[in-house]
């Protein structure tokens, strides 16, 4: 079967009446099947706060490179700030980006021997002195892309045959959503360069805004890259490998990549990544047994990079092998 593109879904659906929220999610758990992407419209995110995340991270972006320093990821232990250019790592290989990521706000964990190693993560963010307000519109953002994230969860599990409330437990007041504001600069001549290399997600869902009439993100489709261009209206949603756990491998957790924009140009990109919280197990969804003979297992191998149990060792072993100056700085009396 070929694909030329993602498929496209309409969230309002969900609101317009048993009939179309039933084939909603019949229609989001065949493309996160099949795909393990989709293009989502009718998400009801208003225009003037897609606006203004926009603006605020172009103007972050823009800052003087001692301001943007001035809240760079090394001074953080739980990886969050500003990554220069070319110190992000991905499939071994550098990424051509520079971005910060922004968390939930909570005090820092303090460590010892009864205290899992995961609990690192959780933390302040650090903020541009220069950007004032895009500490509430960030926060506005995380509000109602993690609203979206839940309904889609809850879609999920009932177009699987399984309770609504199946991942309730997991995505508690503790759940812990992570934004990540991306600049890729132009790069790439007759050849491309990376912006971020092939890799699955390591989290549940990721809902993904990308600066309109830009490209860049490529999908694998049975062995084939297809492109998915920015769709006006929409978000890029995508399984990670903590839901395909979850599901035995029935959703997949697609490879994807990003390649560097042409030189003279950039692309600004916002992927916001809904997680549970740090010790939270994923639940196997107790699915209808037609979508359990369907399964196909993990798509990772095992010996290889093996799908952890529980989210916060999936997280904080992800972030040691991305930040390695971070977990120089911070970790060191832990493996990497």
């Amino acid at each position: 079967m070929s694909l030329e593109s993602l498929p496209v879904l309409d969230y309002s659906r969900l609101g317009a009446g048993p009939e179309e929220a039933s084939q909603f999610r019949d229609d989001l758990r065949n493309a996160m099947h099949d795909v393990g992407f989709l293009y989502l419209g009718g998400h009801g995110i208003p225009q003037g706060l897609i606006d203004s995340i926009l603006d605020a991270s172009r103007r972050f972006f823009e800052l003087p490179e001692e301001q943007k320093l001035a809240v760079e990821n090394v001074h953080s232990p739980q990886f969050r700030g500003y990554t220069r250019m070319g110190a992000e790592l991905t499939d071994q290989a550098v990424d051509w980006r520079e971005q910060i990521d922004i968390g939930v706000e909570r005090d820092a964990v303090g460590t010892g021997s009864s205290v899992a190693d995961y609990w690192r993560l959780e933390g302040p963010n650090l903020w541009p002195a220069a950007l004032p307000e895009m500490r509430d519109i960030v926060f506005e953002w995380t509000e109602r892309l993690s609203a979206i994230s839940l309904d889609l969860l809850r879609a999920l599990a009932l177009s699987l045959g399984a309770p609504e409330d199946s991942f309730g437990a997991a995505f508690g007041a503790d759940a812990f959503p992570m934004l990540k504001i991306v600049r890729y600069p132009g790069e790439s001549g007759e050849e491309p360069k990376q912006g971020v290399g092939s890799h699955r997600d390591g989290g549940v869902l990721t809902l993904l805004l990308v600066e309109p009439g830009k490209g860049g993100l490529q999908v694998d489709y049975q062995g084939k890259w297809i492109d998915a261009p920015q769709v006006p209206g929409t978000f890029v949603v995508n399984i990670g490998e903590m839901l395909e756990l979850a599901t035995n491998g029935y959703l997949k957790a697609t490879l994807h990549r990003v390649g560097s924009p042409a030189r003279g140009t950039d692309r600004i990109s916002l992927p916001f990544f809904y997680n549970p919280a740090l010790d939270a197990t994923m639940p196997r969804l107790k699915m209808s047994s037609e979508f359990q003979t369907k399964a196909r297992g993990l798509s990772v191998d095992p010996t290889n990079s093996p799908i952890l149990e529980t989210y916060g060792d999936n997280a904080l072993r992800y972030r040691l092998r991305a930040h390695p100056n971070v977990a120089a700085l911070h970790h060191a009396d832990r493996p990497g």
